[in-house]
């Protein structure tokens, strides 16, 4: 396995000035695409709720993660508290809408993930990492410099800043998006945002543009490339067929794609009788199906699912 494509970056500086650019942007935030404006790096917050510092609620080696991420020693994930989306159905409400977790400065960070490598996961997967880019990568040189060498997985919501991705364009290796919904009046109803689609689509298409399709090392394990996750949500909300046509014919064809059947009532969703429910067995068997008839065949295997027979 060659080395991951960070290290080339920081050997550089190169990295150095990703950091300061970063930074800048923390001044009248528009890291992700929401912009709000705020200084955080005097302290103020926007809808994400996190200033200078990043917030995070927990770290494991996980082994419910996708199958070229697991492997043996399991991917170890870093989950930041809050959000830039706050879906109302969110699975883990205790972390993005209520803040579980506590701030942590670039040397913590740093240290958590060499806790990861230790432990032998195979990578470092940050779990919603979009508005906490900055304080991401000025974590990094301390890590490199205490022996960091896996890959850096980006696992976010899909609503993410071009600008921002630019940035970790040689600095991210795996990029792992959510495709939450193509019907942008769905995606307002339910996250509260009119531009969804269009975010995710320039998102996913940048990403790709970086890393390519997801490659595997000899033990079925990712080293680079892009991964894609799609909740299917009951009654067709979420507008599968499209989204993987989309991916088909604009991506790639070969894109690694987690078609995912765990969704049940979390949060605010039982207030919504169409989301009260968890999915249907038939529901995700013809998600899959619309997958395939899209062109897309590398379907992940490992089903984590939560359904009802029809």
């Amino acid at each position: 396995m060659g080395e991951p494509s960070y290290l080339a970056l920081y050997k550089s500086g190169r990295l150095g000035e990703r950091i300061v650019k970063a930074r800048e942007m923390l001044k009248a935030c528009r890291v992700c695409p929401r912009a709000c404006g705020v200084d955080r790096l005097a302290g103020e917050i926007g809808v994400c709720r996190t200033g200078a510092n990043a917030w995070v609620s927990s770290i494991t080696p996980h082994f419910g993660e996708e199958s070229p991420l697991v492997g043996a020693h399991g991917s170890g994930t870093i989950f930041f508290t809050h959000c830039n989306l706050l879906c109302l159905f969110c699975q883990n409400w205790d972390i993005s809408h209520e803040g579980e977790g506590q701030g942590v400065g670039p040397e913590v960070l740093a240290d958590l993930m060499m806790r990861l490598v230790r432990a032998g996961c195979h990578n470092i997967n940050f779990v919603t990492p979009s508005h906490v880019v900055p304080q991401i990568l000025e974590a990094l040189p301390r890590a490199i410099k205490t022996g960091l060498n896996v890959p850096l997985v980006y696992n976010s919501g899909g609503y993410d800043a071009l600008e921002t991705l630019r940035l970790l364009d040689g600095v991210v290796d795996i990029y792992m998006p959510d495709f939450k919904f193509w019907d942008n009046a769905v995606a307002r109803k339910y996250l509260g945002r009119d531009d969804y689609r269009e975010r995710a689509m320039e998102a996913v298409l940048e990403m790709h543009r970086q890393v390519g399709d997801l490659t595997l090392d000899d033990r079925g394990i990712a080293t680079r490339g892009l991964l894609v996750r799609h909740l299917v949500m009951p009654h067709g909300l979420a507008g599968t067929e499209e989204i993987c046509r989309f991916l088909a014919e604009h991506v790639s064809p070969n894109t690694y794609i987690n078609i995912m059947g765990q969704y049940h009532p979390c949060g605010r969703a039982r207030e919504f009788p169409e989301l009260s429910r968890a999915l249907l067995a038939s529901e995700l068997q013809e998600a899959r199906q619309m997958a395939l008839r899209a062109g897309l065949s590398r379907l992940d295997d490992r089903r984590r699912v939560f359904v009802l027979s029809p």
